[in-house]
């Protein structure tokens, strides 16, 4: 959920990348169509004609972003659209990683 500049609420979609220990809340990256936004050897351009495009749910191509991160409480997760490939997720999770322990 994101409050747009009119005070509206509206649902956005995120991508699951962990469920977090004891209390189950979901560490979430943002998807927006925005594709300029995208961010090399980071984000992860989901296209069309990508293979876990219609498993997705997601309408158009979209940018992954990996530097629109949150916590969201289980409670607030309204619903499942799709889902990403296993591989596309794990490196996702990769580029997180490298970039929190580079340069420590």
């Amino acid at each position: 959920m994101t409050t747009q500049a009119d005070g509206k609420i509206k649902n956005r979609p995120v991508l699951i990348l962990r469920i977090m220990r004891k209390y189950k809340d979901y560490l979430v990256c943002g998807i927006s169509t925005q594709l300029n936004q995208y961010i090399k050897d980071f984000d992860e351009i989901i296209s069309v004609h990508d293979s876990d495009f219609v498993p997705s749910g997601l309408v158009s191509s979209s940018v992954i972003r990996l530097g629109f991160l949150a916590i969201l409480p289980k409670r607030k997760v309204i619903g499942l659209i799709g889902s990403i490939s296993s591989r596309r997720h794990q490196i996702l999770l990769q580029n997180l990683s490298d970039y929190l322990i580079k340069n420590l």
